[in-house]
């Protein structure tokens, strides 16, 4: 007989995280964003954290797009209840009209 133990797949996230930011925002917010961005990447399980701006020119002072892959749900759940992410939160609430976030994971072969 072989190992029957399953080994237990663990699955890459990635995350689209798009937000709409208020009006005479987008300077306060990219601060915010960018010195963030040194902590997260330093998080365990993250791969990609990257900001994104429209390519549209009537959109490129409206939304920011964060780009994220995490090597697995569970380190993505961890990542959102890091202090560093309340005190961003916190930080851009009132910066931010609107926020839309989408994970998904890779097709299993």
């Amino acid at each position: 007989m072989g190992n029957t133990r399953q080994k237990r797949r663990i699955k890459m996230v990635h995350v689209f995280a798009r937000m709409e930011i208020n009006p005479g925002c987008m300077e306060k917010f990219m601060e915010v964003l960018k010195n963030n961005i040194p902590t997260v990447l330093a998080e365990d399980g993250c791969y990609r954290y990257e900001s994104c701006l429209d390519t549209k020119e009537e959109d490129k002072d409206r939304f920011v797009t964060i780009l994220e892959t995490w090597e697995s749900e569970e380190h993505l759940k961890a990542h959102l209840a890091t202090p560093h992410m309340a005190k961003f939160r916190d930080a851009v609430k009132d910066l931010r009209y609107s926020s839309n976030v989408t994970v998904v994971a890779p097709v299993s072969k």
